[in-house]
Order: C-alpha cells, then sequence, then structure tokens
C-alpha cells in the first residue's frame, strides 16, 4: 500500500504465490468497509484469499481464491485459476495443475460463488454446461473452454463472465454471458465469439468491445442491453478507441480508456472520451520497450480513484521496469 499523504510511503501487507503478470494476485478493497483488502495466495496444494484490514493488521484466511467482489463486500464469484493457467496463460497461476487438463469442458469446475464471511465455496456455472450451452461457434472435439474476467453488477444481482475456448489455429473465441449470482438465467449477450474488454454501464446495460455489430466488420465500442444479443448502439466510433480497458465516470457521461501499443515507438494512451460531445483527450503517451510482449506485456490497464480525481496506470516507460504512474485528472473533467 502507497500512502500518498507521507511522500508515497510504501508500506507492505503480506506476499503471495498465487499472481500472474497482467491482474497480480486480485488485490482490491473489500465494498462497504474502509480498511479491508483481499488477495490471493497459495498454500501448499490449494489456493487461498487472505482478508486484511490496514488499520489493525487483523487477518483471515479462506480456503477458496477470489476473483470479482459482490458490491455488498460478503460474497464473491470466482474461477479456476488453474484451468486459466493452462488455457490462458498470463492470467492464471502457477504451482497447482488444471485438474481436469485432459478434459476439454469439466463439469467439475468452472465459475464458483464464494461466501466472504464463512469462506463456503460452490460450483454455480462449469464448464461444462458453457460448452453445451446456446450457440457455440467453432465449438471443435478440440476445443479447451474455460471462463474468467469476471465482474458482478453495480446492483450485485448478476455478473458477466467471459466464456473461451481454443481453436485448432492456437487462438480462441470468446462468449460474453451474464448470470444471477447464484449461477441461473444465463444470457448470451454476445454470442457470435466476438467479445472482449467490457464494463458493466449500470446495472442492466454493458459497455463492450466487439466485433461485427450493426453492420460493422471491425471492432468497435458497442453498448448492450443485458438480454441475449441485446445490441443498442456504437459508441464514439472512429473517436474511443475499439481495444482498450473501460470505465465510466462523472455519472456516466465520461468514459475511462487506454490502447495497445501503436506505431514504431508502440505508444500506450490513455485518454478520456465524452460522450455527449464526441469529443477524446488523451492522457499522455507512454513508450512500451519492445521487450515487453506476450504473456509478459504491460497494458496500462488505467484505474480511477474513489473520487474520480486521479487516474493510475501501469506503464514500463521510464526504463525502470513495471511502475505505477498517477494521472491528475481534476479539472478535466
Amino acid at each position: 500500500m502507497v500512502d500518498l499523504h507521507e511522500q508515497d510511503r510504501w508500506i507492505p501487507l503480506g506476499t503471495t504465490r498465487a499472481w500472474n503478470w497482467q491482474q497480480g494476485c486480485m488485490l482490491q478493497w473489500i465494498p462497504g468497509t474502509t480498511s479491508q483488502v483481499i488477495w490471493n495466495d497459495r498454500e501448499q496444494d490449494r489456493f487461498v484469499s487472505h482478508i486484511l484490514d490496514v488499520n489493525t493488521g487483523e487477518k483471515r484466511t479462506i480456503p477458496c481464491p477470489i476473483y470479482a467482489l459482490s458490491p455488498n463486500g460478503k460474497e464473491a464469484v470466482s474461477c479456476d485459476f488453474a484451468r486459466v493457467a493452462d488455457c490462458r496463460p498470463g492470467y492464471g497461476y502457477a504451482g497447482i495443475r488444471d485438474r481436469f487438463y485432459d478434459d476439454m469442458a469439466p463439469a467439475g469446475s468452472g465459475v464458483t460463488r464464494v461466501d466472504l464471511e464463512t469462506g463456503a465455496e460452490k460450483l454455480i456455472v462449469s464448464h461444462q454446461q458453457l460448452a453445451q450451452t446456446g450457440e457455440v461457434p467453432a465449438n471443435f472435439p478440440t476445443s479447451k473452454h474455460h471462463a474468467y474476467h469476471l465482474l458482478c453488477s453495480p446492483d450485485g444481482k448478476r455478473f458477466i463472465l467471459l466464456h473461451r475456448w481454443t481453436q485448432p489455429n492456437g487462438g480462441h473465441l470468446t462468449r460474453l454471458i451474464t448470470s444471477a449470482m447464484d449461477g441461473s438465467d444465463l444470457r448470451f449477450i454476445i454470442s457470435n465469439g466476438y467479445a472482449s474488454h467490457f464494463i458493466w454501464r449500470d446495472a442492466t446495460h454493458i459497455l463492450s468491445q466487439a466485433k461485427g455489430w450493426l453492420g460493422t466488420e471491425g471492432w468497435g465500442d458497442f453498448l448492450f442491453d443485458d438480454k441475449d444479443d441485446g445490441i443498442v448502439e456504437e459508441i464514439g466510433k472512429g473517436v474511443l478507441d475499439s481495444g482498450g480497458h473501460l470505465s465510466y465516470l462523472r455519472n456516466n457521461e465520461w468514459i475511462l480508456n487506454d490502447t495497445y501499443p501503436k506505431g514504431v515507438r508502440r505508444l500506450q494512451t490513455p485518454h478520456l472520451y465524452h460522450i455527449p460531445t464526441n469529443r477524446r483527450i488523451d492522457l499522455g503517451e507512454f513508450p512500451l520497450p519492445a521487450e515487453y510482449k506476450g504473456e509478459w506485456r504491460v497494458d496500462t490497464h488505467p484505474r480511477l480513484s474513489r473520487d474520480e480525481r486521479r487516474v493510475c496506470i501501469d506503464s514500463a516507460h521510464s526504463g525502470q521496469g513495471r511502475q505505477l504512474h498517477l494521472i491528475d485528472i481534476d479539472g478535466v473533467v
């Protein structure tokens, strides 16, 4: 933890053996608290999560990892991190072998629901169920299925998951699906196999990067209703980047986004987009050294402070490896 009021004083909270290059150990504040954080770890042959009060030092461990927390701060949804490591390096955790390595769509793993108070974990959507439900284009006998990129809705009633399955050429296809918190009422929001980064706008709408909607052939940022193929409109065509990491701010009038490396200098550009005026404001250009590629790449992953006055990004542009940088947007939006 970094104390911005004490000259960026570094405050160690703990250690972890469950992390990856793209999403770390899922360290995050617990909603509804002012001083509790949670992160994933590995203890012997299982993944766990630690809950720590950063003020008192009180700590407890629950016997399963977490991915996304509900706004109520009492429950979470999670995935099989060993499975994800097998199917999508850079997002799962090393050290524990996928129990179902030889099973293309196992019934015994998938998305789980976790009680943060008791530590109880329940499988609610299996990989087998995903592989057999709805339209799954180009689903070959050799396609290996996994689910991750989970995010609870603002009202805590539903969550998003990305269902991905491998292709013979080494790539993968992706469906964006929503579910009730108990795993019921699956809705196939993007079913054509081309979904990417997303964010809830509100409890009934999702902004996602997708391909092949509203007569377009390429990728774009599209708003969807939370229903099967619930396309509404394209947002920021030709202005808002169609490949970055999305967040809403300021009563959903603005979108925070970034870009993948572009051009000879591999510039990454975090930017703000004003929806009512179709205006984009770039927050800087950060060159990514050529050695940061693939699983080891450094996306800027822009995220907002709670008061929406600062943006924190990851970047390796300073020549000091991966570092965190703060951008002041107060007065910009």
